[in-house]
């Protein structure tokens, strides 16, 4: 019996059998560890789906994401090592996901936690026993950037930028339906890029376009004020606590987010954690609010330019080039902020700009 598969949502099993339906069995000890089931905990959606900004209230896991990479990489590729780099990809998240590189200053690029990957997997017993026994090297599974069928440069198809795309259009922002997320996933073959170097891509032009369509959609919504707001306030507040000396950097990687959400929601932070939670509506302006925490920067740009027949979608269709263009166009220049400021009785007041 599996502690994770054998008690994952139906709605995701349907997901899964789309991306490989034959599941393979030898993958379950790998999820079954404690390290890897920790982040069963902790939302794809960077802490968004706590608050009444955004629409969604359904919980897709960053171990769901994990599984799911892993399936599409063993799906085109059959090779263990591979599909297990895909799988331990996102080992080092912390709770909150992405608003801890917001912590570190790291929202342009959305990288910094990804060097305890290493660590994380050398840590931890029952991995090291299980790779031992498979004759797999630490090395050979610690970074998925060395396989291009699971990661690759933007704004390149891998298996880790599809499976978010699909998981975020049917579960969290209800753009597709498991009908179109098949007609996709079916599309999908393994051709050579112009750098000579194998990747995901289309066989068909009108599903690439259509992708190009909802992927630039979504990644509006990455990046988008209320986004930007939400990741940013949430880092501040866990840098208060961090501050005060009432959370730790080992509590992000080691507490559940709900366990984090009521350390804030004991703390002098709950009034603003509450508003932020139900507010339904960010306030913009071109000039610099007064007496109000702001956020006045950007945030790292994900987007997708697929291979249709070796080429990339945006150079071989007008459509697909037009919504890229206006996608890479969004504004994020305005300051953008809710009624309130941090507790005045804190050591220093946040303006992110």
């Amino acid at each position: 019996m599996s502690k994770y598969y054998d008690h994952v949502h139906e709605k995701i099993k349907t997901y899964f059998e789309i991306l490989e339906p034959n599941f393979p069995e030898w993958l379950n000890e790998y999820i079954d560890t404690k390290e890897l089931l920790s982040q069963q905990y902790i939302s794809v959606t960077c802490g968004t789906i706590y608050s009444d900004l955004f629409e969604s209230d359904f919980f897709f896991s960053s171990l769901d994401h994990s599984v799911a990479v892993a399936l599409i990489v063993w799906h085109f590729t059959h090779d263990k090592k591979q599909t297990l780099s895909g799988l331990f990809h996102d080992i080092a998240t912390p709770v909150f996901k992405h608003c801890v590189d917001f912590l570190n200053g790291d929202y342009m690029v959305q990288e910094s936690t990804e060097d305890l990957t290493t660590e994380i997997i050398k840590n931890s017993k029952d991995i090291m026993k299980l790779l031992e026994r498979d004759h797999i090297k630490v090395s050979e599974i610690d970074n998925y950037h060395l396989y291009p069928i699971a990661d690759n440069d933007t704004p390149k198809l891998s298996a880790d930028r599809l499976e978010y795309s699909l998981s975020n259009a049917l579960f969290i922002y209800n753009l597709l339906n498991s009908e179109q997320i098949k007609e996709i996933y079916n599309d999908i073959e393994i051709q050579t890029n112009e750098e000579n170097e194998i990747e995901l891509a289309f066989r068909t032009k009108k599903i690439a376009r259509d992708f190009v369509r909802i992927t630039s959609k979504l990644s509006i919504i990455y990046r988008e004020d209320r986004t930007r707001y939400s990741m940013q306030l949430l880092a501040d507040i866990l840098k208060r606590l961090s501050d005060e000396n009432k959370i730790s950097k080992r509590d992000l990687y080691e507490l559940r987010e709900s366990d984090v959400i009521d350390m804030i929601e004991r703390s002098e932070y709950s009034h603003i954690f509450h508003i932020w939670k139900h507010s339904k509506k960010v306030k913009v302006s071109k000039e610099t609010p007064k007496d109000v925490y702001y956020v006045h920067h950007g945030a790292k740009i994900r987007y997708i330019d697929p291979l249709w027949n070796g080429k990339r979608i945006s150079k071989c269709c007008k459509i697909a080039h037009k919504l890229i263009e206006n996608n890479l166009a969004y504004d994020m220049n305005q300051y953008i902020y809710l009624n309130f400021q941090f507790p005045v009785s804190s050591k220093c007041t946040f303006n992110r700009k």
